[in-house]
Parts: C-alpha cells; structure tokens; sequence
C-alpha cells in the first residue's frame, strides 16, 4: 500500500494486542479508534475521504478475491489450506475490515449498530419456513 493508505502491521498497532495468542476480543469501536490514531499521527487523515477509502476497500476486496479465484469450492474450515495460505487469507479480510470500518468512520455512521439493524431487517424480510434453502416445492 502507500504511504498515505498504509498497512497496519501489528507491531505497529501498538504492543497492547497479543496477535499471535490471541489474547483478547476486539470490538469495532476499538479498532474504529486504533486506525484513527494510526492515521492520524502519520497524518494520513487528508488522504481518508470517504472515496479514497472506498477505492481503497474496493482494491483490497480484489485482493481477497484473488485468493480464491482458482481454487474453485473451498470447504469450510479451509482443511486443506497451507499455514501460509490462511495466513495471507487473514491478512486480505483484515485489511478488508479495516477500510470497512474506517469508511463507517469517516461517513460518521456506526458501523455496529448498522450491522445489527440489518440482520432485524433481513429477519423481517426473510421469515423462517419450514423450508431449508435447497428445497423446492
């Protein structure tokens, strides 16, 4: 990435996060905070616009995407994925998460509480059946 994007390497985050155990639960509004900071004392503020991190977002979704793009199926736990495999996976969705979370920021929307209502919503609309997903009638 650039140096007015950047990426968050845990040693830089800060020496408070156990990364490798996994010591802790993060909540979005901690990690709204830490890329704030990030930002801001490297001054990279300017450069977060709304746009430029959705471009940003954008970039890092195809990232993602190109992990997958040959693999055809995966099956759910990524059994036959290599260390480094999931690995370089965790890296992409965090840095998708990220600029996720610093778009909600900067278009000063809670990105939790937006989270929430939509699962309500999506409740409402798509009503438990009887029916499992794979079913026809």
């Amino acid at each position: 990435m650039s140096q007015s994007g950047g990426e968050l390497g845990s040693e830089e985050m800060g020496s408070s996060y156990e990364v490798a155990g996994h010591a802790k639960d993060v909540s979005l509004e901690e990690l709204r905070d830490r890329l704030a900071e990030f930002a801001q004392v490297r001054g990279w503020d300017q450069y977060h616009s709304p746009r430029n991190l959705l471009l940003a977002l954008v970039g890092e979704v195809g990232e993602l995407s190109e992990i997958f793009q040959w693999k055809g199926e995966v099956a759910r736990g990524l059994p036959n994925w290599t260390c480094d495999e999931k690995e370089h996976l965790e890296e992409e969705l965090s840095d998708v998460l990220l600029y996720l979370i610093q778009l909600a920021d900067v278009c000063g929307l809670d990105l939790g509480q937006a989270a929430l209502s939509k699962i309500v919503k999506n409740a409402r609309k798509y009503p438990v059946t009887n029916q499992t997903p794979n079913s026809t009638n």
